[in-house]
C-alpha cells in the first residue's frame, strides 16, 4: 500500500507540512516534497542500524520537525515508535528505554543525557543513540549520520498507510509504568470520528502540549493523514500560542485545560492584538475541562468550535460532546464515539442498565481502537479486559438521553495538567526515605491544574518532617509533575483490619461537596 506521505509528496510537494516558527529564531519550514525526504533519510539511516519491521525506536524530545519526521520514518519501516517522556529523571527514562527493547533511539540533544549508559554499562538491548539539533555525548550518532543517507523511500518494509504501530508508556499501578503497545489494522473508526468533526485536508493543526502525550500526537497524525499543514510549538507560552493561531489562520488543535486556561486569562487588551475566528476544532481532553474554563473559553472563541473526546492512551477516543451540547450538558463527556460500543459493569459483573449517579458502573469499551497488549505485562492486560470489552478502571453513568459522565476512578490514577499519575510509583519513591514511615499519595481538587498530587504522611518515630523535605526528596526521584503540590502529616493511616489502605477515607475530606471524584 503507497504511504500517505510518499503520496502527498507527489500530489502536493510545495504545500507546507510542517511549520516550527519560533518567535526570536526565525522560521523553519517542510514542505510536503521535504519531509517526505528527511523521513526517508532517516528511515534508511534506522535501517542501516538494523531496525526493520516490529523493532522498537524510542523518540525523545520536544516538538520539532524531526519528532514528525522520526514519527513518520518508523512507519515506513513497519517499526514501532516509542514516545519517551522527555521530563521524566534518567533512572525513569532508563527504565522505560530497557523494558522497551529499543535497539535504537533517536533523541533531541538538549535531553540526550537521559540515554547516557550509566558507568558505561547496556541499556537493555539499545544498541546506538542519534542525536539531532545539536551535538551529543561520545559514542551517540550525530545530524550528519542522517544527512548522508539517501532521500530515497526504504526499500522492503510493508508500509501501513494509515499509521504505524505505537508503544506508549504509561505509569503503572504497580510503581513502574506499562507500555500500551498499538497497532491498528481496522480503521473505520478512526474515519467515522473526523468525518463527525469535520476536520478537512485545509485545516492547520496546531500542537498544544507535547507529541508525546498520545492525544496531541494522534490528532497531528490525522492532520497529515489528511495532508494538512501541522504548525509545531516547541515549548507552550499562552501568548505566542495566540500569535501562532492568528499567523497561520489554525482551525484545529488538541489541548489540555492547563494551557487553554493560561491562554484565557490572558488580560483581555492582549488577547484583542491576535484573530481567533479561524479555530474550527478545538478537541478538548487529556482531563476533564470544568464548565467556567468552557465557558471562558467560548467567550474567546468561535462557539461552534468546542469538541471534548474521552479516551485514554491504551482505548482511543471513546466518547464525543458535540459543540450544540457543551453549556447544555455540564459535567458530561458526551456520547459513545462512532463504531464505539460501551458497558457500564457494576461489582457484581452485570451490565448496568438504569440512568442517574446511582446506577453507575465501571466503563468498558469494545473497538477497533483499543490497544493489543500491556508489552511483557500479560497479567496487567488480561485484567483490564471482559472478552472484547476493555476498561481503565473509569465509573460513569447515564443521564436519560444517554450522555455519559466520569463519576469517580477505580483505580487511584491522578489527572493532572493532563498528565497520568499513578501514586503507587510516588509512594514507592518517598518509601525509599529513611524518614518516612507510611505514605499515602492521592488526588486532591486544584483550580488550574483539574487534580494535583497531595501526599499523607507519616514520618518516622522521632523524625519531624516538613512539607518542603518532603518534596525536596520526592524530586530527587521522580519527575517535576510526579513531585507532591502539598503534604498532610498523620500519626497513622487508617487501613482494614487485614492491612488494606482505606484512601478513600483520606480523599474524602478534600472532595467534599462535590458531585464527582474527578475533575
Amino acid at each position: 500500500m503507497a504511504d500517505l506521505l510518499t503520496l502527498y509528496a507527489s500530489t502536493q510537494p510545495d504545500k507546507p507540512a510542517v511549520i516550527d516558527d519560533k518567535a526570536s529564531a526565525g522560521i523553519f519550514t517542510w514542505s510536503y516534497a521535504q519531509l517526505e525526504a528527511e523521513a526517508n533519510r532517516l528511515g534508511n539511516a534506522l535501517a542501516s542500524l538494523g531496525v526493520g519491521p516490529g523493532h522498537k525506536v524510542m523518540w525523545c524530545g520536544p516538538n520539532s520537525p524531526q519528532v514528525v519526521a522520526v514519527i513518520a520514518a518508523t512507519r515506513k519501516l513497519g517499526a514501532v515508535a516509542v514516545p519517551l517522556n522527555y521530563r521524566l529523571t534518567p533512572a525513569e527514562a532508563q527504565y522505560i528505554t530497557v523494558h522497551s527493547d529499543a535497539s535504537v533511539a533517536y533523541v533531541d540533544a538538549e535531553y540526550a543525557h537521559l540515554l547516557q549508559r550509566p558507568h558505561g554499562e547496556q541499556l537493555g538491548n539499545l544498541r546506538h543513540v542519534v542525536v539531532f539539533g545539536g551535538a551529543g555525548p561520545a559514542g551517540m550518532l550525530g545530524d550528519d549520520f542522517v544527512a548522508s543517507a539517501p532521500a530515497d523511500p526504504p526499500a522492503g518494509a510493508e508500509v501501513d498507510a494509515t499509521g504505524g504501530a505505537t508503544m506508549i508508556y504509561t505509569s503503572g499501578t504497580t510503581g513502574k509504568p506499562k507500555g500500551a503497545y498499538r497497532k491498528v489494522t481496522d480503521i473505520t473508526s478512526f474515519i467515522a470520528l473526523i468525518s463527525l468533526i469535520g476536520y478537512t485536508p485545509d485545516d492547520v493543526y496546531l500542537t498544544s502540549g507535547p507529541l508525546y502525550h498520545s492525544g496531541p500526537g494522534a490528532f497531528m497524525g490525522v492532520g497529515l493523514a489528511l495532508g494538512q499543514t501541522i504548525v509545531l510549538q516547541r515549548n507552550f507560552d499562552p501568548e505566542d500560542w495566540l500569535r501562532l493561531v492568528d499567523t497561520y489562520k489554525v482551525s484545529s488543535t488538541f489541548s489540555a485545560p492547563p494551557l487553554i486556561r493560561l491562554v484565557c486569562a490572558l488580560p483581555a487588551e492582549v488577547k484583542a492584538h491576535y484573530d481567533r475566528s479561524s479555530m474550527k476544532r478545538m478537541l478538548a481532553n487529556a482531563a476533564p475541562w470544568s464548565f467556567a474554563l468552557k465557558q471562558a473559553y467560548l467567550a474567546d472563541f468561535p462557539a461552534e468550535s468546542l469538541w471534548e473526546v474521552y479516551g485514554s492512551t491504551e482505548l482511543a477516543i471513546n466518547c464525543v460532546l458535540e459543540p450544540k451540547d457543551q453549556l447544555r450538558k455540564p459535567g458530561s463527556c458526551g456520547k459513545p464515539a462512532p463504531e464505539v460500543e460501551i458497558r457500564l459493569i457494576d461489582a457484581e459483573g452485570n451490565e448496568v442498565t438504569g440512568t442517574g449517579p446511582d446506577h453507575a458502573g465501571e466503563l468498558y469499551v469494545r473497538s477497533a481502537g483499543v490497544f493489543d497488549e500491556y508489552y511483557k505485562q500479560v497479567d496487567s492486560y488480561e485484567a483490564a479486559r471482559r472478552g472484547d470489552f476493555y476498561t481503565v478502571g473509569d465509573i460513569a453513568y447515564r443521564d436519560d438521553e444517554g450522555y455519559l459522565y466520569i463519576c469517580d476512578r477505580k483505580t487511584d490514577m491522578i489527572i493532572s495538567a493532563g498528565m497520568n499519575i499513578y501514586p503507587a510509583e510516588i509512594e514507592a519513591a518517598l518509601e525509599q526515605s529513611p524518614q518516612i514511615f507510611d505514605v499515602a499519595v492521592f488526588g486532591v481538587p486544584s483550580e488550574e491544574w483539574g487534580e494535583q498530587v497531595h501526599a499523607a504522611v507519616v514520618p518516622a518515630p522521632g523524625v519531624t518532617l516538613s512539607e518542603a523535605d518532603v518534596m525536596a526528596f520526592a524530586r530527587q526521584h521522580l519527575a517535576g509533575f510526579k513531585v507532591p503540590r502539598s503534604v498532610s502529616f498523620m500519626d497513622e493511616l487508617p487501613r482494614t483490619g487485614s492491612g488494606k489502605l482505606l484512601k478513600r477515607e483520606l480523599r474524602a475530606p478534600y472532595w467534599a461537596g462535590r458531585t464527582t471524584r474527578v475533575s
